[in-house]
């Protein structure tokens, strides 16, 4: 590896320790059933709060409660989701990786600036493809 390339991957991490911080401190929020349950959940994954409207407890009807809960949770995952995505799609985005010239890693599917499948990588694959 070149220094370069070094630099680069340095930067990287930094920006990934950002990106990864960043995300833990965001938060999602998850109702269901009208805002009888609401959940918030940390970008790290980490439920931050659980609140249920003791209206909606009923110990005759708890598989009810038990769908409130769960759609609630997938609400705030699904948004935490999305965040992580954004902000880890977008580092990914700038990386520049189709500049390294490692098949496979340029965005438009192919080699650097060629598009298209990459090529063989030894070769025996190479001559077979004669």
């Amino acid at each position: 590896m070149n220094r370069d390339m070094l630099s680069q991957l340095g930067q990287m991490q930094e920006k990934l320790a950002k990106v990864q911080q960043e995300i833990g401190e965001r938060v999602a929020t998850g109702t269901a059933g009208g805002g009888a349950v609401k959940i918030e959940i940390t970008g790290a994954m980490k439920v931050q709060s659980l609140k249920i409207d003791p209206e909606v407890v009923d110990a005759s009807d708890v598989g009810m409660l038990e769908d409130l809960v769960t759609a609630a949770v997938n609400e705030a995952l699904q948004q935490v989701q999305e965040f992580q995505m954004g902000q880890l799609g977008g580092l990914a985005g700038g990386l520049g990786l189709g500049n390294l010239g490692i098949p496979g890693l340029d965005p438009s599917g192919g080699p650097a600036g060629q598009g298209g499948p990459p090529p063989p990588l030894n070769r025996a694959a190479r001559r077979q493809k004669r």
